[in-house]
């Protein structure tokens, strides 16, 4: 196993159900038409909001989508640096999942987030066991497996992946993953347009 610095963790998504209420109310949304839109009840975008519940990634995208921003601008704690430099330690890490047990997803953020940015890039830290939902979005992605073993599904066919595999595809076609190891899987993934 390769060894790394450890990113600054935000335990969770600070500030989520204040930017998720913004973006809302900035739209002039109720909550009702962000609900139909993104696929879910009332209850739930109002317990968002106030922090009483964690979405889904796959929600997490449905939710953006319903309020006209996406996933970066409502999940990131600073936007836009003049510095392109991001040092080991000093990196976002934002929790994304948590699975059924002890597992989660983790995004460490190699790439400034910024208004109207094309290109986004991340390291996946996925834990033994955990599965992501299948989402679709505009736009393409890429990765490459840094530690660990994944199953990657892109549309029908799952593809198993290890150190050194890399892959890219069109994000309109649906895709998720599963870390089908013993070990913390990393990856880094690259998505033009930003969408995290």
């Amino acid at each position: 196993m390769s060894k790394h610095v450890k990113a600054q963790h935000t335990n969770g998504l600070p500030n989520l159900g204040l930017r998720l209420r913004h973006a809302r109310k900035v739209a002039g949304l109720t909550l009702k038409q962000v609900a139909e839109a993104a696929g879910c009840s009332e209850s739930l975008i109002s317990k968002l909001e106030n922090e009483a519940a964690s979405p889904s990634l796959a929600m997490l995208h449905r939710l953006a989508g319903a309020v006209g921003s996406n996933v970066s601008e409502l999940t990131s704690e600073q936007w836009a640096s003049d510095e392109p430099v991001l040092r080991a330690g000093k990196r976002q890490v934002s929790r994304f999942a948590h699975g059924k047990k002890e597992g989660y997803i983790d995004l460490e953020r190699i790439t400034h987030p910024h208004k109207g940015g094309l290109l986004q890039g991340d390291i996946y830290i996925v834990t033994p066991g955990m599965v992501s939902e299948l989402i679709e979005h505009a736009g393409e992605e890429m990765g490459y497996v840094i530690e660990g073993h994944i199953d990657l599904t892109i549309g029908n066919t799952t593809y198993s992946l290890k150190p050194g595999d890399s892959f890219h595809f069109s994000s309109s076609v649906p895709h998720g993953y599963r870390n089908n190891g013993d070990v913390e899987a990393r990856i880094l993934w690259v998505n033009t347009p930003a969408t995290f």
